[in-house]
């Protein structure tokens, strides 16, 4: 649902072609399905307790969280760091700023350790 937010932002900024547009909504789009489907196909071979299968959910989990780092620190913090509400700031507002971004930082990594 994100995600999807997300991408019509990045479209509607970046001012696309119409079927540029058309094609990032039908790849969009298909993406849940295709996932489902291949899924569906995989569940009847698939053995989750081997070592390869570890290993490729490992990195498809690290894949996962590299994207949705990236599309955080990309799309929306950066916005408000660059933006000029915050160079106009005390240095104070810009430190705290950046201890509570990496506390946050911290404590979802801790999260995951965690879990």
């Amino acid at each position: 649902f994100f995600e999807g937010f997300a991408l019509g932002d990045c479209i509607s900024q970046a001012q696309l072609k119409d079927l540029s547009m058309l094609l990032m909504a039908f790849f969009f789009a298909i993406t849940t399905p295709a996932g489902i489907a291949a899924g569906s196909a995989m569940a009847s071979f698939y053995d989750p307790y081997s070592p390869r299968a570890l290993v490729v959910e490992g990195i498809l989990n690290a894949t996962s969280a590299g994207i949705l780092i990236y599309m955080a620190l990309v799309d929306l913090i950066a916005a408000d760091f660059l933006g000029r509400r915050m160079s106009n700031s005390p240095t104070i507002l810009q430190v705290g700023a950046y201890v509570s971004l990496f506390l946050g930082a911290l404590a979802m990594a801790s999260l995951a350790i965690w879990t």
